[in-house]
């Protein structure tokens, strides 16, 4: 692994541009004042695993609902037609996600640890700031793969024009608007759904943010204030939707049923963003050169990792090695939910031991890498780091 020293963007400049999660509890900077140094070869390997995973979800969510299986994902049973309808309309988009990765440089081969389909953050670090990196150190900022920001405000316009080609967009908009919510006090979730707000109107839609708190919904539509919306993007996890207040599960289902609104992302990125989806991919892509063997039971004879079905910043995560001893956990707030069993591979490391982990980006394909840096667990103290292609 190679890793090149920079120059890091000041808290002044970051909070400028309302990046205000730039120091973690520890005092520590979230931000590496370093990039990690990779091919133009592995970028490709990376946009063309992204791809290939994408499409293999794809099916593998056509799978489940054919035969049902939504218990073995955990999916709440209040959630299941919403999931449906959702699924056989292209009208509900999906309109940005993030696949964690093992591998891809060191000599690692690429390997899936999870898919961050439904409420992905670190967009604003691997759009905008790993950008601005490269651009403040006098380097040249094409040298990085990074279309996440064009990749995304195009997907907005796939709003209106599906799967034909997004110039069309100005041609056959009719003044649709987006309401973005997210949770109040949350800057990360705010900052990133106010960027993505940002590129919907780069995109040519009207657009307003509202916090979740002060959107009104009836079986009319999607509301804030008095103004009434077509689309509505909220940063908030579908699982917790459906647990936490499952009558406005039912409410939404009514409106999508309905056609008053269509929610972002839709309610199928639930299948997705629930690991039980590796046990499936496992199932049907048996021996995948991107999959890791996963199961509904421990593994046997092989190191693995115990996964709550749903679960964020390394929470509830457990390691185990061969023998079925405990060597790493972290507590957290979903040991509640059932897990699954995912072989362990090693994450590249730099000379000083600490580990590396791919993140993704995917809006219709692969669109943006950046990395990010811990110990054993990738958690909410790991740090982010950019990249740059030298060879």
């Amino acid at each position: 692994m190679v890793l090149k020293k920079i120059e890091p963007l000041s808290k002044e400049y970051l909070e400028s541009i309302g990046f205000t999660w730039h120091t973690d509890s520890d005092g520590s900077e979230y931000v590496a004042d370093e990039l990690v140094v990779i091919s133009q070869d592995e970028a490709q390997a990376y946009y063309e695993a992204g791809n290939e995973l994408y499409d293999m979800y794809v099916e593998a969510a056509q799978y489940v609902i054919e035969n049902r299986l939504y218990h073995e994902l955990g999916i709440p049973f209040n959630l299941v037609d919403l999931i449906e309808m959702t699924w056989e309309n292209d009208v509900h988009w999906h309109i940005y996600s993030r696949f964690d990765l093992a591998g891809g440089i060191d000599e690692k081969p690429i390997k899936l640890l999870e898919f961050n389909a439904d409420t992905p953050t670190a967009l604003f670090e691997t759009a905008i700031l790993q950008w601005a990196m490269l651009k403040f150190n006098h380097l040249n900022e094409a040298k990085q793969f990074n279309v996440v920001y064009e990749a995304i405000v195009q997907n907005f316009k796939r709003l209106v024009t599906l799967f034909d080609d997004p110039a069309k967009f100005e041609e056959w908009y009719e003044g649709w608007k987006i309401l973005f919510s997210s949770v109040q006090g949350s800057m990360e979730d705010e900052n990133t759904t106010r960027l993505l707000e940002v590129m919907a109107k780069d995109a040519g839609f009207g657009t307003a943010f509202c916090y979740a708190h002060e959107v009104d919904f009836s079986e009319d539509g999607i509301f804030c204030g008095k103004e009434q919306y077509e689309f509505w993007f909220k940063l908030i996890p579908w699982e917790n939707i459906a647990i936490e207040e499952p009558e406005l599960a039912l409410l939404l289902t009514s409106i999508v049923k309905n056609q008053r609104a269509i929610i972002l992302n839709p309610a199928y990125t639930l299948l997705f963003q629930s690991k039980g989806m590796l046990k499936i991919l496992w199932d049907l892509f048996e021996g995948h050169p991107l999959l890791l063997e996963t199961s509904f039971e421990p593994l046997k004879g092989k190191p693995y990792v115990k996964k709550p079905l749903f679960g964020r910043e390394g929470e509830n995560i457990e390691i185990y090695d061969a023998q079925g001893n405990l060597i790493a956990k972290k507590d957290g707030e979903y040991g509640n939910f059932p897990a699954v069993y995912q072989e362990y591979v090693e994450l590249p490391k730099d000379d000083r031991g600490r580990i590396y982990q791919a993140g993704l980006f995917f809006a219709y394909e692969s669109c943006g890498l950046g990395y990010r840096r811990g110990e054993k667990i990738i958690d909410n103290l790991s740090k982010f780091v950019g990249h740059i292609i030298e060879s």
